[in-house]
């Protein structure tokens, strides 16, 4: 299975960024090695804000094979995350087996 990476970023003073990392914490915990996360405060990481583009809090990004496959930026709950990343994986496990069945013939 692929690895997927998602990058919660948040800000300290935003209530929603809290919510919404409590609910990464939660998919992180269900999903294990999986998904690697990490957590960006934007106030100490205007690096990131840029080369991300930011434009709001709380933003999460999900990287798969080191390219952005998709952005929220809005919160979500536990289960819609989980959700995606289980779809952004089939998906990817799909293209791999098709991709592998193509060469072999």
């Amino acid at each position: 299975m692929p690895r997927l990476v998602l990058i919660d970023f948040y800000s300290a003073w935003c209530e929603p960024c809290r919510e919404q990392t409590a609910a990464v914490d939660e998919v992180a915990g269900r999903l294990g090695e999986a998904v690697e996360v990490r957590k960006v405060d934007v106030a100490e990481r205007r690096d990131l804000v840029s080369a991300y583009r930011l434009t709001t809090v709380p933003t999460i990004v999900i990287e798969m094979d080191g390219k952005v496959v998709k952005r929220l930026e809005r919160p979500a709950d536990a289960e819609t995350l989980e959700s995606l990343l289980n779809s952004l994986t089939d998906d990817h496990e799909t293209r791999g087996r098709d991709y592998e069945q193509t060469s072999a013939d």
